[in-house]
């Protein structure tokens, strides 16, 4: 199933729940700092996102935080108790399998595909706490950006049985 597939799903799962989405096409981007000149107007966080597997290959690791902000994935595996220096970033074939997305696609709206719940998501709690309009991921393509309100994003990851661990990065 090619993106524009996995999108149209993402698309009615979404409209199933009656959540709002805004999107904005843009050519494919790989990193964020590639994003940003596409979607630097809009009102509200962009995301970046990191797909990571612990040292010990027990579990899958989703971590989305704001665009701007520093994540040190050796504190952040301290913090979750799984040891410091204990993550690592998975390889894409794990991508693939758990959340049906490849390199430079990774987001938590595909979560939704996670149905054995696998992947755990550490969500920068300043996504949900610092008052913004809209979060920014992408919808299962790395061509477009899409935004939801806060409150829908987290009902998205209620519906999906995915509760965010909420961590604050700097």
């Amino acid at each position: 199933m090619g993106s524009s597939e996995l999108r149209k799903e993402l698309e009615d799962y979404l409209k199933n729940l009656n959540i709002e989405t805004v999107c904005v096409e843009h050519p494919e981007v790989f990193t964020v700092e590639e994003m940003m000149p596409h979607v630097q107007h809009l009102g509200g966080a962009v995301s970046k996102n990191l797909f990571l597997r612990d040292k010990k290959r027990k579990g899958l690791w989703l971590v989305t935080a704001r665009h701007d902000r520093r994540v040190d994935l050796s504190a952040l595996a301290g913090r979750l108790g799984l040891g410091r220096g204990a993550l690592r970033f998975a390889d894409e074939a794990a991508m693939l399998e758990a959340l049906r997305v490849g390199q430079g696609c990774a987001t938590p709206l595909a979560l939704f595909c996670d149905r054995g719940r696998r992947v755990r998501l550490v969500l920068d709690s300043g996504l949900v706490s610092e008052g913004h309009d809209r979060l920014y991921f992408h919808p299962m393509t790395n061509a477009a950006t899409m935004g939801l309100k806060p409150e829908d994003f987290l009902r998205f990851l209620e519906e999906t049985g995915h509760e965010p661990i909420l961590e604050s990065f700097e």
